[in-house]
Formats: C-alpha cells, sequence, structure tokens
C-alpha cells in the first residue's frame, strides 16, 4: 500500500485531549487513499475546519507539522465520529468506479462466508444474486445493481456503514481501511 498524501480532517483540537495534561494541539483525520484514521499535528498558528483537505506526504507540509501516526479508534471524540461519517459519504461517491470494482471482482474469504456478506444488510440470497448478474454483465454503478437486484438496500449505504464500522470497531476482516 502506498502512503498517504493527503488528510480530511476531523476534528482540530487546538489544545488537545482535555483529559491528556500535554496542551499540545492536534488533529484527528482520515487518510484519503487508505482511509486510516491519523493523528497529525499541526504547525504553530495554524487553525483547521472540518472537512478540510491537508497535505501531509513527503514535501514541505505548509498545514501539518508532523504526522504522530496511527488514530486509535477510541481516540475518536464525538464531532469526529460525526464528522466521519460525513467524509466517508463523500469518499463513496467520489470514488464509485473503485467500489463497483468491489461488487464486480469480490471473493469468497473461506467456504462458508463471501466478502459481500460482510457489508450490512446484504446476505447470502443477495450475495448469490450479485454473483448470478455480475458473469451475465459487470456493473456499471450503484444504480445499476439497485436495477438489476430485486430488494437489495442501497449498495453505496452498505459500503459506508462497514466502512464505519471498520474504522470504529474491531473487525476480524477489513474490506475497505488499513
Amino acid at each position: 500500500m502506498q502512503k498517504e498524501e493527503y488528510a480530511i480532517v476531523l476534528e482540530f483540537l487546538p489544545n488537545g485531549y482535555p483529559l491528556e495534561k500535554k496542551m499540545m494541539p492536534v488533529v484527528q483525520a482520515l487518510g484519503e487513499k487508505n482511509l486510516t484514521l491519523l493523528e497529525l499535528v499541526p504547525r504553530r498558528g495554524i487553525s483547521l475546519e472540518s472537512g478540510e483537505k491537508v497535505y501531509i506526504g513527503e514535501g514541505k507540509r505548509d498545514k501539518i507539522y508532523y504526522i504522530l501516526g496511527r488514530l486509535q479508534r477510541e481516540k475518536l471524540t464525538e464531532e469526529a465520529k460525526r464528522q466521519l461519517e460525513e467524509v466517508i459519504s463523500k469518499v463513496v461517491k467520489e470514488r464509485e468506479k473503485e467500489f463497483i470494482e468491489f461488487f464486480n471482482k469480490s471473493e469468497a474469504i473461506n467456504k462458508r462466508v463471501h466478502q459481500i456478506e460482510l457489508l450490512p444488510g446484504l446476505g447470502k440470497k443477495h450475495m448469490q444474486e450479485i454473483l448470478k448478474q455480475r458473469e451475465e454483465k459487470p456493473f456499471e454503478s450503484f444504480e445499476d445493481i439497485k436495477k438489476r437486484i430485486p430488494g437489495i438496500p442501497y449498495p453505496e449505504k452498505a459500503i459506508e456503514k462497514r466502512i464505519m464500522q471498520e474504522l470504529t470497531t474491531m473487525e476480524r476482516y477489513n474490506l475497505f481501511t488499513r
């Protein structure tokens, strides 16, 4: 996997975490490519907005001083969680082609479980229908999936929920995050 170039700010804590003694400003962010939760330290005097995209790549960073590391899911603030849902929703819309590829190429994890079944709201029946339909012709969009598979809940919402699950709870298998 390649390193993150950009991160999306979930929350800016100018005085750091309330219960920690350090008064160091911290940014809770989501890596744009690999959907990794990150903890960043902003440059002195910089103020950041939720939803703002910041450069965290190898070159000169204008707003971020350094990357503290991965953000533990337990440390996510309530505001960051709310923001995370909005950001994930945008990411799924922007990267629709990638997620459609998942529906077209996903495989069985073992003899009993298929990757598609790990999406909230999709069980064996939907999975079998998806496999049958993609044999005939690969899916082209979320709309295409909704048209060709009767009774399927919104596939983009299932993906959003799964990404949210992977970022906020311990999951045995991660389909979309690192």
